[in-house]
Parts: structure tokens; sequence; C-alpha cells
């Protein structure tokens, strides 16, 4: 990863929307260079995909959520179903499994509190290894954009072969 790489990757970030010739202009670089950087930065799993973000509120979700789940036991199988389980739910943003106290900590947008109360009995609560429970409502959500890639000074690179 070099200031380029990173460059491209910011501009990305910012609108993902825009051509290669739109980019390679901004950055003022030829289009071709631009194009084989953007494959490789793919192709080494940098960029992983292209996405539209929505408005929970404009699509009925309004109301975000984090709630902290503790399971017991915390073998590996119920890790992973709880996972699971809670992925395939419509209401589920994302799912972190972390460690400390809490063994999950799951991202929700609902429609309002009662939708809240209501998915937290009927889908989190009686999940099987359940431990402890506790959700705490979003007032506001702010989503750093974008994320900067860290770039090594010449003095951290690694040296190649002579």
């Amino acid at each position: 990863m070099d200031e380029l790489d990173a460059a491209i990757v910011q501009a990305l970030q910012t609108d993902g929307r825009q051509t290669n010739r739109e980019l390679a202009e901004r950055l003022g670089i030829a289009p071709s260079t631009c194009l084989e950087r953007v494959r490789s930065l793919r192709g080494r799993g940098v960029i992983t995909g292209f996405h539209a973000e929505v408005d929970l509120a404009a699509l009925g979700r309004p109301l975000q959520a984090l709630i902290n789940v503790r399971l017991q036991p915390k073998v590996r199988e119920a890790v992973e179903g709880f996972r699971e389980y809670m992925t395939g739910l419509p209401e589920t943003l994302a799912v972190f499994v972390v460690s400390g106290g809490d063994d999950f900590i799951v991202q929700v947008a609902v429609r309002d509190t009662g939708h809240l109360r209501d998915f937290v009995v009927d889908h989190v609560s009686r999940y099987r290894n359940i431990a402890d429970v506790r959700t705490s409502i979003i007032y506001d959500h702010i989503r750093k954009t974008p994320v900067e890639a860290f770039v090594p000074d010449a003095r951290e690179r690694p040296r190649r072969g002579r």
C-alpha cells in the first residue's frame, strides 16, 4: 500500500460511483494506471465491494439499538449458531463477536420501541444459551468516512533484496 493506493481507496470511499476517467483525473494519473491500481486493490482484497448507503428512516426503520448478549456456555457451536441466527434476521444491521463481559454486540434497526422490545423478547431472549441481554438505544450514529489507509513512511518500509 503506497500513497497512490491510499488516495484511490479514499477517493472511492467518498464516491464509489465515479468513473475510472473521473478518478484518474481527480488523482492526476493516467486512466490506464488508475484502472490497473483499482484492479490490484480489488485483487489484494483491499477493496471488497461497492454498495449504496440507504436512509434507514426512509426504509421504515428509524430506531437503531445495540444489543449486548452473553451466552452460557461459551462453546464454539453456541457462538457460531447465535452469530448465524442473528445475521439472518431482517432487523440486524451488524453482528460483532467481542471479548470482555459480553460475547456479542448486535446492531439493529427497527420501526419503534415496541418493535425493539418484541425483537429482543421474541428473537434474542428466547434463543438457547442466552445468559444475559442488555439493550441500548442509539440516539445518533455517525460513521467516519473515508477510512484512511496506513501508509508507512520510507523508514518503516521493508527493503527489497538487491
